[in-house]
């Protein structure tokens, strides 16, 4: 989970530059955080060894981006800026279809971050005048709702560390 926010803080700040306008760090950071929500959780089910939860994710994103791209390219809309195919919003819909699977797949521990990264994407996109909010919400919709399809929770072996002022262990646990 810290690594999560700690991976998006450092993602917005690398995207900041001196004179920059402030909405133009915003779209930066939301147009690298669409890849860093699916690159986390492709590598948490390389973490986990979790070959099944690979699949699940990767069966999601499939899913995600073909009913994204179908759509967009089917539904002639214009963008805020002029531009066209603006219904739905792809970087939302990738970055909610990772959440989603992070939450479902290994839990809230995951999924808040997750969703607050995924978010921040969507409202980063109409901050940028990329997208209606109608796009971003359609986005989000597909990415949820294609990761709730095919993702199951996890139940493979947890390694957590285990502290406190008198002592420091690690606790092996299975999930069934």
């Amino acid at each position: 989970m810290r690594s999560l926010l700690v991976l998006a803080f450092f993602s917005f700040y690398l995207t900041t530059s001196i004179g920059a306008r402030a909405g133009d760090s915003i779209a930066e950071a939301g147009d690298l955080l669409q890849f860093v929500l699916p690159g986390t959780a492709a590598g948490l089910t390389l973490g986990y060894w979790d070959g099944k939860g690979a699949l699940e994710f990767g069966e999601s994103a499939t899913l995600t981006l073909g009913v994204t791209y179908g759509l967009k390219y089917t539904v002639n809309e214009k963008r805020p800026n002029g531009g066209s195919q603006s219904f739905p919003s792809a970087h939302t819909s990738i970055s909610f279809c990772s959440a989603e699977f992070m939450r479902k797949r290994y839990g809230w521990e995951y999924g808040i971050p997750a969703y607050a990264a995924a978010s921040f994407v969507a409202y980063s996109r109409v901050e940028a005048g990329e997208h209606h909010p109608h796009d971003v919400i359609a986005g989000a919709a597909i990415g949820i709702v294609s990761s709730y399809i095919f993702t199951r929770p996890y139940k493979g072996w947890h390694v957590q560390v285990d502290a406190d002022g008198r002592y420091f262990g690690i606790r092996l646990c299975r999930d069934w």
